[in-house]
């Protein structure tokens, strides 16, 4: 199977998560600049989390697309790892750097 539709869309998420900068650290208020009450500053303070998850979310999908493009170069892409069976190309198409297919995926959230 022909995978260079995958690849593309692969390559494109990794460079659109590498421009964002995963390395870039979070710019969090200092001393200085914490104004307004303490509500204000709780907003700020979920503001830096929230944006902290985003990053370590972006981390861990460009791991798996680096996993992914290594798979279609080794000859295994399109492979679930758990039961070995083809994904269905729907899936390749909708998330690229899965690893498994639908029917594995489903056991896993149970």
């Amino acid at each position: 199977m022909d995978h260079e539709v995958q690849k593309d869309a692969l390559l494109r998420k990794r460079s659109e998560l590498l421009s964002e900068g995963p390395n870039k650290p979070l710019q969090t208020p200092t001393e200085n600049t914490r104004q307004g009450d303490m509500a204000d500053q709780a907003s700020g303070s979920n503001e830096v989390h929230i944006r902290l998850k985003l990053k370590q979310t972006d981390a861990k999908i460009l791991k798996a697309v680096e996993e992914a493009l290594w798979r279609i170069e080794n000859g295994s892409y399109g492979r679930c790892r758990d039961c070995g069976e083809e994904i269905a190309q729907a899936r390749l198409s909708a998330i690229p750097w899965t690893r498994v297919c639908i029917s594995c995926k489903e056991k896993q959230s149970m």
